[in-house]
């Protein structure tokens, strides 16, 4: 199971191929044509929404990361309140609960969904199309550290590896350790070095 290095868009806008969609695809459309007929709101609030979905990227998340490195205060409140904590830099999370989960020398954290799809997009962006998969959704609670291998993630045997199964109302983040080398770099510095994939925990960032 090899992990894209991109998040690909997975939805078209506005088109519908009336042969292939399914039937909560169906669904989807017919209540959104409905809000509309009846001024809900319109296709072009629609279409910003998704644009504003379509804009977030890792980085945000990255930025999350970044300030709890370099700032032991924060990362407490971090680790106490993931959705608080976010919002402090501008983070709007809405009603979600966020959890975020810290890697140590100890203990490596995975997440997961393994009833859909549940992501942080509002850190993260669109999720992979490997982390929708059945593959990774039905094995990764099995075989985590076999699957963390197919992702070039080998972990002593001595370090624990705990999964975290996301659900409707609550998300995951995973903190990864600092790397040893960055003494001396700025929060954008550091942002840099972290990857969508070591915040969701497949992968870790070279130390």
């Amino acid at each position: 199971m090899n992990a894209p290095p991109g998040a690909p868009h997975d939805h078209t806008h506005f088109r519908d191929d009336e042969a292939s969609i399914s039937y909560y695809r169906t669904m989807e459309i017919a209540v959104r044509e409905l809000l509309v007929e009846k001024n809900v709101f319109s296709l072009a609030d629609v279409r910003a929404q998704i644009e504003a979905m379509d804009a977030r990227t890792p980085a945000r998340g990255a930025r999350v990361v970044a300030r709890a490195w370099t700032d032991a205060a924060y990362r407490e409140r971090l680790l106490a309140n993931g959705a608080a904590a976010c919002e402090e830099l501008g983070l709007e999370l809405g009603p979600l609960k966020l959890v975020v989960v810290e890697n140590t020398p100890q203990t490596h954290n995975v997440i997961v969904c393994t009833l859909c799809s549940c992501y942080p997009r509002m850190l993260l962006g669109l999720p992979p199309d490997w982390y929708k998969s059945r593959e990774y959704r039905s094995r990764v609670v099995r075989e985590p550290r076999r699957v963390l291998e197919e992702f070039g993630t080998r972990l002593p045997d001595a370090v624990s590896i705990r999964v975290h199964d996301s659900t409707a109302d609550m998300r995951y983040l995973v903190l990864p350790m600092r790397p040893t080398d960055t003494d001396g770099m700025n929060e954008a510095q550091l942002a840099s070095r972290v990857s969508r994939d070591a915040m969701i925990g497949t992968t870790v960032i070279d130390r």
